[in-house]
Parts: C-alpha cells; sequence; structure tokens
C-alpha cells in the first residue's frame, strides 16, 4: 500500500478510497486471517474496526474439515471474538443445496467427523455406510482420509447411479510448512479412478455470498470479500457482483494476479495493510 498526499493505492496503484463504504466484510480463513495455528498481525484489530462502524463480519471458508462449533473454538483459542453468527462454511452451503433440491435423499459422504456431525445437525441423512439405498455421494475436505473410504467412494461412483457433490474445490490447503492436498485434489484423484465429475458447491459459486448478505440486510456495494484464492475467493466475488481484495499472504502471488484472467477489486500484501488504510495508519 502507498500513500500519495491523502490518496491510499493497492499493490498496483489502485485507489483505495471504495473500501470505506462496505460494512459486511466476507473472510476467508486459511492464508487470509491465519495459517494453522498462527494468527496474523492485527487480526482482531481489523475486526474490532468492523464492530466500532456498526459493521459485520462473517467467515466464509471452503474448508469443510471443521464444523462451525470447532471452527469457533479455533478461533476463539487464537485471540478472534466470535460466535455462530460469524460463520457461513461450504458444509452450511452444502446442507441448504441439498434440503432445497434433494430433500429426503440419502447421502454417502467422505468427510471428517466433524462435518459428518455438522451435516447431521442441519438435518442431513447422512452416512459412512456404502451399503443400503444411496442416493448422493459427498465429498469434503477429509483430513482424516483412508484408504478404505477411498474404496468406498469409488465403488459407489463406480456400481450405482448417484449424484456426485463436492464441498469445494479448493485443490490445496496452507499449513506452516507450505501445502496439503484439499478438497479438489482429492475428487481428483477419484475422477481419475472412476471418469466420475462432482458438482462443487462453495467458492466460487455465489450463493454463499447471496445467503450472508439476504441473512444480514447488506447490499452488493457495502459488501467485500477478503481472500487469498484467485479462483475460489476472488471469482467468488465476481460471481456475486461484490469487490473483492486480494491478500498476498496465502496462495496467489501478485505475479499470478498479474498475468492471470481473475482479477480482484484491490490487491494488498495482508490483512494488516487492509486495517491501516481503514483505520487512517
Amino acid at each position: 500500500m502507498t500513500q500519495d498526499k491523502t490518496v491510499f493505492t493497492d499493490h498496483f496503484g489502485k485507489d483505495l478510497s471504495g473500501l470505506k463504504n462496505k460494512r459486511l466484510f466476507l473472510l476467508d480463513m486459511d492464508g487470509t486471517v491465519y495459517n494453522e495455528d498462527r494468527l496474523f498481525d492485527k487480526v482482531p484489530e481489523f475486526l474490532e474496526y468492523i464492530r466500532s462502524i456498526g459493521g459485520h463480519f462473517v467467515f466464509i471458508t471452503n474448508n469443510s474439515s471443521k464444523s462451525v462449533k470447532d471452527y469457533i473454538k479455533k478461533v476463539n483459542g487464537l485471540g478472534i471474538e466470535a460466535d455462530a453468527d460469524n460463520f457461513f462454511t461450504s458444509v452450511q452451503a452444502t446442507a441448504f443445496l441439498i434440503n432445497k433440491k434433494y430433500r429426503g435423499s440419502k447421502v454417502y459422504c467422505q468427510c471428517t467427523k466433524s462435518m459428518l456431525d455438522e451435516l447431521i445437525t442441519l438435518g442431513i441423512d447422512v452416512t459412512e455406510d456404502d451399503a443400503g439405498d444411496i442416493d448422493i455421494v459427498l465429498v469434503g475436505f477429509d483430513t482424516e482420509m483412508t484408504s478404505e473410504k477411498l474404496r468406498k467412494t469409488s465403488k459407489l461412483l463406480m456400481t450405482r447411479d448417484v449424484v456426485f457433490l463436492a464441498t469445494n474445490p479448493d485443490l490445496r490447503c496452507p499449513v506452516s510448512f507450505g501445502y496439503i492436498p484439499d478438497c479438489g485434489s482429492i475428487c481428483q484423484m477419484l475422477e481419475n479412478t472412476t471418469e466420475k465429475s462432482p458438482v462443487y458447491i462453495g467458492k466460487p459459486e455465489a450463493t454463499m455470498v447471496e445467503l450472508v448478505m439476504e441473512r444480514y440486510g447488506f447490499g452488493p456495494d457495502e459488501t467485500v470479500i477478503v481472500g487469498d484464492r484467485l479462483y475460489t475467493d476472488i471469482a467468488t466475488g465476481i460471481n456475486a457482483g461484490v469487490d473483492s481484495v486480494c491478500v498476498l499472504t496465502g496462495e496467489a502471488t501478485a505475479e499470478d494476479i498479474k498475468n492471470g484472467s481473475i482479477k480482484p477489486a484491490y490487491t494488498l500484501h495482508s490483512v494488516k495493510e487492509l486495517w491501516e488504510f481503514l483505520v487512517g495508519k
């Protein structure tokens, strides 16, 4: 971020003043506000700023490995004050779609125990057992994946006429040493094996953004997405018709943005830099 007299600009020299009217901040998590158990600098101060202007922040994460309850515990442990009102996950978006389009369906899910419990709480008839009638095969970001799970999922996809859904298309998830395979990579493995492709539900689809704006009563002009991935976070902003900020603390690099076809409205090095602009540092 650079300052020329009273004009603040982003990494590429774009005037940041359009961010001053934002009230609903939709925040990615991994690579945006933290990396595993390391909270990025000035995140609590940034969230306090949002509260101070009468705004609202919602973590809209594609990471389906944890339930909202688990996410609340994680961010509280990192020093972030947040509750269920501050989250909307790809698991919640998936449950919304299933309840709307496939109500009453039996869902086999390759996922973590946390995600399975969340789906049950959200009213989904879900199982990890591949026996019996199965209408939908659902794959999440399974950090508890085993070869037996992959065998069951492959068997269902190859021997049953089922709907194939996946919570999110992310290929990799940032961790302390780099990345680990995310849901999109797990699904690519299954596609290579079964020749079946899933319908992805989370970002970059506009559904999560539209539902959150409706829930909290904010319009597109008041809303901004902050994230680190071009093909999910930033593409979601484009698809939903809202501005986006790409931070360079996760997957995307300035070179990716410069040379790629998916362009954020603004590019900043970190949430800290965004906070500094908003509070006039």
